[in-house]
């Protein structure tokens, strides 16, 4: 899908930011963000708002009940705090005569084809009707099979799904330091990342405020997410006086992340979103052809099947030191799969009676991860 002619931008805001370290949802603070985004979009801006807070709104509605250390208890909290929390964006928006929509996801609304393109689609029919899309992970229903897990990475796969140009991560750390701010008080801010690498993520540290489940180290694999796709991702603090429109008017804040300049097709993209349930593990030969020469997997190079999984799910590529390399979509099932591993690809009829192709992956429905 070509880009908008208007700039798309997500915004995510952690529950720090909007309950401003206390204990309930900061209104002044929203309509802050709320007078940002309403600027934003009278300029021809394209905004899309990944909320947090619906626990924090949930607790402080129900005055802060004893409730025992549960899935349920969690649900329970998100379930009452979603209408709060949805309820004080609209009233906000409101005074700015601006509509929003309430988009609810969970790993399952994004993580098969079909239901990844129907979600872009109702994405895209609110921004194109001047509707800003408040989106939440739908923690009410979810469960540890189906859920995204943490805010920071439901935003990156909103970006995708709007097609988005930039994702701010706005949050209650400056950005991202050389070293731990909290340990060294001589830590660096660092303002530009070309590539996330080893020592990128290894530097990330944990959540501060300890009021979200996102920490430094969620908001990299997010914006790995994003620029692989090619979105340009900013981690910034919330807190800083019209953060969100100096950032889109361009001004240096926080720690921008790049995006690569060859970005995801659509369809890789999606591959981001739908879970992996399986391992192929590869010889050195693969591996080479898969990093080095930009090949398809073929049969001849897997070594080892891991978990059971059907034609068209997405699989791990893994080396025999036990590293990720890619991800893909796999041309044939698991049993099939390891019938044929480690033979040549004019085998395959031979060995299982049947064919869908030479390659196990095929180069198309594959991202590389490193």
């Amino acid at each position: 899908m070509e880009k908008k002619s208007a700039k798309t931008i997500v915004l995510k805001f952690g529950t720090s930011v909007l309950t401003q370290g206390s204990s309930k949802l900061n209104r002044p603070h929203m309509l802050n963000i709320v007078r940002q985004c309403a600027q934003l979009q009278q300029e021809g801006f394209r905004v899309v708002i990944v909320t947090s807070g619906a626990m924090a709104a949930g607790r402080h509605y129900l005055q802060h009940p004893q409730l025992p250390p549960t899935i349920a208890s969690k649900q329970l909290l998100a379930a009452v705090g979603q209408s709060q929390l949805i309820q004080t964006w609209e009233q906000l928006f409101d005074i700015y005569d601006i509509y929003i929509g309430q988009m609810l996801l969970t790993r399952a609304d994004v993580e098969d084809r079909e239901r990844f393109l129907n979600a872009r689609d109702t994405l895209n029919a609110l921004l194109d009707n001047n509707i800003i899309p408040i989106i939440n992970e739908n923690d009410a229903v979810a469960t540890a099979e189906i859920k995204v897990g943490d805010n920071d990475n439901l935003s990156a796969l909103a970006a995708i799904l709007a097609n988005a140009d930039q994702l701010y991560l706005l949050t209650d750390q400056q950005g991202l330091f050389d070293s731990d701010p909290r340990a060294n008080p001589n830590a660096k801010l660092i303002p530009c990342v070309d590539k996330i690498t080893d020592h990128i993520r290894a530097i990330a540290g944990g959540s501060v405020s300890g009021l979200g489940t996102g920490g430094m180290s969620t908001k990299i694999t997010a914006a790995d997410i994003a620029t692989r796709s090619g979105i340009e991702t900013i981690i910034a603090p919330g807190s800083q006086a019209n953060v969100i429109v100096d950032l889109a008017h361009g001004e240096a804040i926080g720690t921008k992340f790049n995006a690569l300049l060859s970005p995801l097709q659509s369809r890789k993209q999606w591959l981001f979103a739908a879970p992996s349930v399986g391992v192929l593990v590869i010889d050195a030969g693969a591996q080479s052809a898969v990093l080095t020469q930009q090949r398809s997997l073929l049969p001849a190079g897997i070594v080892r099947i891991e978990g059971r999984f059907s034609r068209g799910e997405v699989v791990k590529i893994r080396t025999l030191q036990g590293k990720d390399i890619a991800i893909g979509v796999a041309c044939y099932n698991s049993d099939a799969l390891a019938l044929i591993k480690g033979k040549k690809s004019t085998e395959i009829a031979a060995t299982i009676g049947y064919e869908y192709g030479a390659v196990a992956i095929h180069r198309d429905d594959m991202v590389v991860l490193s």
